[in-house]
């Protein structure tokens, strides 16, 4: 291998040195402003305040669940769980 050819091989492949850009553009230092209508903003107050005072626990599916597994009714398809096992620890790695 020759290494006094590098010069020779650089030039077939046309790399050059980049040059440096030592320009900047000027940012004007304004203030950023969002204006939100009175219509939106009070429709976001009360859609917000709705999801507040919504329960995390719907009560009608957990009487039902309670009920079947009170009974002995309750059968969990094992094929169902493990796959979605599976896919919340694929989602969490």
């Amino acid at each position: 291998m020759r290494i006094d050819a590098y010069n020779q091989v650089a030039q077939i492949y046309g790399t050059k040195r980049t040059a440096k850009v030592n320009t900047t553009q000027q940012v004007s230092m304004g203030r950023d402003q969002v204006q939100i209508s009175s219509n939106l903003g009070r429709d976001l107050r009360v859609a917000k305040q709705a999801v507040s005072d919504a329960s995390d626990i719907r009560e009608d599916k957990v009487a039902e669940l309670k009920a079947r597994y009170a009974s002995d009714n309750y059968q969990v398809d094992t094929g169902d769980f493990a796959s979605k096992l599976l896919e919340k620890f694929n989602a969490a790695f």
